[in-house]
C-alpha cells in the first residue's frame, strides 16, 4: 500500500465509514473514492462494479490508477459533499447499527440514483449510458468540476468564491502523548470540512499543505481545529481559532481583478482582545493574486501557534 494511501487512512472523516459512521472501516470504494465497513461493503457489491468497485483496505491489491483517484477525492468528506449535499426532509444516515434494509435504501439513493445530489450535478441515464469507460463516480466528479465555475457564478445561488487556505506550520503545540504529539489541522466553513495529514511526533510541524473550500453566499467564519491522532482511542484537541474572512473577501471584491495591480496592502484584520491573531493580517496583492498570511495563538489551550496563508481565488470559466 503507498504512503498516500496511508496518510488518507489517517485523516479523522476517514477512521468511520463514509455512509454509517461505522468505526474503523476496512473497505472502500475505489471509484468513487470512500471508505466504509464490511455491512455497507456488503450493499456497494450489489450496486455492480460500475457503480462501487470494492477493495479491501489491507488485503486487496490496489493498482497506482485506483489510490491516485481515492487520494485525488480524498476520501469521506469530500466525497459525501457531493453524495450528500441535500437531505430532503426526513431522510437520515443509517447508523452503525442499522438494518440491511436500511442500508440498501439510503446506499442506492446516495449512489445509484443520486437523490441526495446538487440537482445541476445530477447525471441522466441517458448520460451514464454515453462512455463504457468513464465511471460512474469519475462522472459525478467530472460533472462537479466543470459545473462548479459556470452554474455557481452564473446562478449565484451557492458560492460566492474560493479560498485556498495554506497550512504553513505550528509552533511549540501541546503535549497530548508522553512526550510530544501527532498534530493535523481542521479547517471548517460553513457545511465543508478540510483536513491536514498527520504530523507524527512533532511539536513545531512544517505542513505546507494547501487546503481548497468554497465560500458560501452567506459565509461565517472560518473555524481552525488542531488535533492530536490516536490509533486506539478519540483524538485530542490540541487549541482552535476562528478566522474572520470578510476583510479579505471585501478587499478583494473592491479591486476587482488584481492581475490589474502591482504589489500593494488593500486591507487589513488588525489584532484584538476579540480574536486569535498575534500580530495584524494585511490583505495584500502578491504577483496578482490576493493573499493573506496570519499567524493565530491557538485557543483553550495550554500552547501552540499556527501559520496560514489565504488566498481569494474567484470563481471563473477557466477554474
Amino acid at each position: 500500500m503507498r504512503k498516500q494511501l496511508q496518510d488518507l487512512l489517517l485523516q479523522r472523516d476517514n477512521r468511520v465509514c463514509a455512509d454509517c459512521n461505522a468505526p474503523d472501516p476496512k473497505w472502500a470504494s475505489a471509484n468513487i473514492g470512500v471508505f466504509i465497513c464490511l455491512k455497507c461493503c456488503a450493499v456497494h457489491r450489489n450496486l455492480g462494479t460500475g457503480i462501487s468497485k470494492v477493495l479491501s483496505v489491507t488485503l486487496d491489491e490496489w493498482s497506482d490508477d485506483e489510490i491516485d483517484h481515492i487520494v485525488d477525492v480524498g476520501g469521506n468528506s469530500f466525497a459525501n459533499s457531493i453524495y450528500e449535499a441535500y437531505f430532503p426532509e426526513g431522510v437520515s444516515k443509517p447508523g452503525p447499527n442499522a438494518s440491511h434494509e436500511e442500508r440498501l435504501k439510503f446506499i442506492r439513493s446516495k449512489y445509484q440514483t443520486q437523490d441526495f445530489l446538487q440537482p445541476s450535478l445530477r447525471i441522466s441515464s441517458t448520460a451514464k449510458k454515453d462512455s463504457v469507460q468513464a465511471s460512474f463516480s469519475s462522472k459525478i466528479m467530472n460533472s462537479f468540476r466543470s459545473s462548479f465555475s459556470t452554474s455557481q457564478k452564473l446562478k449565484g445561488k451557492e458560492f460566492i468564491g474560493l479560498i485556498k487556505v495554506t497550512v504553513i506550520k505550528g509552533t511549540n503545540l501541546a503535549v497530548r502523548d508522553m512526550f510530544s504529539s501527532d498534530p493535523y489541522v481542521i479547517l471548517q466553513l460553513g457545511m465543508q470540512k478540510v483536513q491536514t495529514t498527520v504530523a507524527g511526533s512533532n511539536l513545531n510541524p512544517v505542513w505546507n499543505e494547501e487546503l481548497m473550500l468554497s465560500i458560501p453566499k452567506n459565509y461565517g467564519t472560518l473555524k481552525v481545529e488542531v488535533y492530536d491522532y490516536d490509533t486506539f482511542s478519540a483524538d485530542d484537541i490540541m487549541g482552535e481559532a476562528e478566522v474572520d474572512i470578510q476583510p479579505m473577501i471585501n478587499s478583494a471584491t473592491s479591486y476587482g481583478d488584481p492581475s490589474m495591480f502591482g504589489n500593494m496592502q488593500i486591507g487589513k484584520w488588525p489584532k484584538s482582545d476579540n480574536n486569535a491573531l498575534v500580530n495584524d493580517s494585511t490583505v495584500n496583492i502578491v504577483d496578482g493574486k490576493v493573499k493573506q498570511e496570519m499567524t493565530l495563538q491557538l485557543q483553550n489551550v495550554e500552547s501552540g501557534q499556527l501559520d496560514l496563508e489565504l488566498e481569494w481565488m474567484p470563481l471563473n470559466d477557466n477554474f
